[in-house]
Parts: C-alpha cells; structure tokens; sequence
C-alpha cells in the first residue's frame, strides 16, 4: 500500500527536449516555496535535475542507485539544496546499469515502491520522480511507485503522436504493476504565443483530454534555459521573468486539484 501523508508524480515523457526536468525543479521549487516539504529524486543517469539544482557531480557520495539497490535509505541519500524545503536524491552514471543488474529479480518493477514505503519518504508532503526520456525499467519502477504521473508536453506538431503513446504506456502500467496510478494531468510547455502552430496543439490537446490539462501555459523563455548553467532554478534565478511566473502559477494548479482529490 503506498502512503496518504504524501503525494508520489512521476514526471515523464518518453521524448528528450520536451521540459521535463525543467519543470520537475521548478514545480517543485514552486510548492516549496509555498511551505510544503518537498523532495525530487533523480532517476536520470544524466542527473539533469541534480545539476539544475547545483549538486555538484563530486558531491554525489549516495545517489538513487543505492536506494534503488536497497543499500541505503531516503535519509542516507536525500541532500538539501539551496530552496528551503526542497531536496533531491541525485543521480549517477551508476543508474546505467541498473536494468542489467536486477533485470532478472522478480521484484525489479517495485525497488523504488519499497524505498519510499517508510517514515522518512511520509516526512515529505509532495515526492517528484525525474524520469529519463525514455521508457525502461526506471520509468517502470517510477510509476509503479507513484500515485499519478504528470506528463510535460511541448507545444509542436508531434505532440499528440507522443502523448497517445504515453498514455498507452500509463495504461499498460496500470493494469500490470499499479491499479491506483492517474494521470495527474498534462502541462503545455514551451509555448510560443507567436506560433500559430502552437496555439493549435493547445486547443487539440484540450479538445482530446479536457480537464486533464492544466490552465497554466509554460512560456518559451530564456531566463529559464539559463537558470541550470547557474545551478539554480529559475524561480530562485529570475523570479519575475514569465516562465518563474507560470511554474509557481502551475503550483498552485497542483495544489487546488490535489485540494479537490482530497475533498471528493
């Protein structure tokens, strides 16, 4: 049984360049700020999201490998970052080998599932899973251990080709490894308020899931590609530039859906 004290997204989408791991730092950024405990673990070998966030690749002593291996705890792993409230489990090239190693075990869809089955994962109110952009034994594992999974989709002309096979893929999911699992919902991302195109993806994607996909529109914006080549989300960056503003806009989203769950 996973925890009610806590809310487990897995952040996926099986294309790179989309903003997935842009917007795991800055979601979670955002809900930290608001005073909620917030952890992100990294379960990218390219360890994006560790970098964004500032933790240097030498300081990554334990990283989600190990709890993943089930020789160390969220404890012995998690490392505060910058952003009050907010940690991460930071990722190493070691995440690499991981489908080779425990391929075989007959648990090895719900490694991360039993290392966040503790009291120290309840200490924190809302857990965000950095998927890799493609669909391996990591993404499984994070689904599998989660409560929904929120999907960034860039506003371009293959977007809705890549989304019907997410879904697919959340399906699948849902039927063999985890019955609970939702779509947390949809976040529209770099979009282009001059692109005609763009505008046309928006309303197709909302005419196909409706409710699912959230208000908030995230903006293509400089000062949010800049933010992780300073270590630093853009919220703590650039609070006032347009696309800060839209993740702590989607934030809110977040919060008043989960407000909704809770109070059905």
């Amino acid at each position: 049984m996973m925890s009610e004290l806590n809310r487990i997204i897995t952040i996926a989408n099986q294309k790179g360049g989309v903003g997935k791991t842009t917007t795991a730092i800055n979601l979670a950024t955002a809900l930290a700020a608001i005073g909620e405990q917030v952890l992100i673990i990294d379960l990218d070998p390219q360890g994006n999201a560790s970098t964004g966030l500032g933790i240097d690749r030498r300081d990554r002593k334990q990283s989600s490998y190990d709890i993943m291996m089930g020789t160390h705890t969220i404890d012995e792993t998690a490392v505060a970052t910058a952003v009050p409230n907010l940690s991460i489990i930071p990722s190493t090239m070691d995440l690499l080998g991981l489908e080779m190693e425990i391929g075989q075990s007959g648990d090895r869809a719900f490694r991360l599932r039993k290392a966040l089955q503790s009291e120290q994962a309840d200490a924190y109110s809302y857990i965000l899973l950095d998927c890799p952009p493609s669909f391996n034994l990591l993404t499984i594992n994070a689904m599998a251990a989660a409560h929904s999974v929120l999907v960034p989709l860039q506003c371009e002309f293959f977007a809705l080709e890549g989304l019907s096979q997410l879904l697919e893929t959340v399906s699948q999911v849902k039927q063999s490894v985890n019955p609970a699992l939702d779509i947390q919902g949809i976040v529209l991302t770099m979009f282009d308020v001059r692109n005609n195109l763009a505008q046309q993806v928006v309303n197709d994607v909302r005419t196909y899931l409706g409710e699912k996909v959230y208000h908030t529109l995230i903006p293509r914006n400089v000062r949010v590609s800049e933010a992780p080549s300073y270590g630093k989300p853009a919220i703590l960056y650039d609070l006032k530039c347009a696309g800060s503003q839209a993740y702590l806009q989607l934030a809110s989203e977040v919060i008043q859906r989960e407000r909704r769950r809770k109070a059905a």
